[in-house]
């Protein structure tokens, strides 16, 4: 038999590339089960604190929240201590206060960032370039460094007494600028330049393109970019403790959660009840935009 019929019996058999076998690792029923084996990890601590917010402040403190197997005991007094109670426990305030820093904090940066990535991808000026790259830049600083000029530049003046909020948006949107720009800039770039070149041709000014071709294009970028972002804000403790002042009218609800378990140990056992409350705005914001959170994820993936 001649070497031409051995190499012949399956001439369609090509050696697998690596990543073709990690795809296919990945996809069959062993890639699945560590998946799942995962997915249960990340579940059971949060499935924990869901249970454990409605049990008995004796039972948290005395036993761990798979006794309710055993010995099943729950209450709403923890959620009702955390959202009407004393005012040293009510969360709710802080809740509120929380809400009014994210939102803005998220649509700031956003709507910049947005205008800014044109700006470096379609726009044609001197010096795009090197400015974007120094913006790019702007990722390394530590955020540490720039709180306390921040903060000199608004305390004491009359526009942070008028707008107490004002300092933290600007903080937060000044903070995530850089990246946005990056991510929203990247996305924009895979455009592909033919649809621009038609709407021009068509009439289309900057602003039509804009409008009409770019952000109907960019919205699973935009919301992934605001999912992250206001899950940023929601958790952050740093920024909202350096220019709230201490002030309960201004100070974010992570503020109140490290209160609860440093100045008043003795409430530790409100900490589950109030931490469920505080991912209950995220949990809600994650599956609004998840599907558009999906595509901004696969929108750079490798085709083929």
């Amino acid at each position: 038999m001649s070497t031409q019929t051995l190499t012949s019996v399956n001439p369609t058999k090509r050696p697998g590339s690596a990543a073709g076998s990690f795809r296919r690792l990945v996809s069959n029923r062993i890639g699945s089960a560590v998946a799942l084996v995962i997915a249960v990890l990340w579940t059971v601590p949060t499935f924990g604190l869901f249970v454990s917010s409605f049990r008995p402040e004796a039972e948290i403190k005395s036993s761990g929240w798979w006794t309710i197997f055993t010995d099943p005991q729950f209450t709403l007094d923890n959620y009702e201590q955390i959202l009407g109670g004393a005012t040293s426990t009510n969360l709710a305030a802080y809740f509120q206060n929380s809400v009014v820093i994210a939102v803005p904090a998220t649509l700031a940066p956003l709507i910049l960032a947005i205008m800014a990535s044109y700006a470096f991808s379609v726009l044609e000026w001197k010096g795009r370039d090197i400015v974007f790259v120094v913006v790019f830049a702007l990722q390394i600083v530590p955020l540490q460094m720039a709180l306390i000029p921040l903060l000199r530049v608004f305390s004491g003046t009359a526009i942070a007494d008028v707008f107490p909020f004002l300092s933290l948006w600007v903080a937060h949107t000044i903070f995530g600028l850089p990246l946005a720009i990056f991510l929203l800039h990247n996305f924009m770039s895979e455009v592909p330049r033919d649809l621009i070149e038609a709407a021009r041709i068509d009439g289309a000014g900057h602003v039509s393109v804009f409008l009409r071709v770019m952000l109907p294009l960019m919205l699973p970028a935009i919301a992934s970019y605001a999912i992250f972002q206001f899950l940023w804000v929601w958790n952050d403790l740093l920024v909202g403790l350096t220019f709230s002042g201490g002030s309960r009218t201004v100070q974010p609800l992570t503020a109140a959660l490290a209160a609860m378990t440093g100045d008043r140990g003795q409430d530790w056992h409100l900490l589950t009840a109030g931490a469920f409350v505080s991912i209950i705005l995220p949990l809600v914001v994650f599956f609004a935009l998840q599907r558009f959170f999906v595509r901004g994820l696969l929108a750079g993936s490798v085709k083929g």
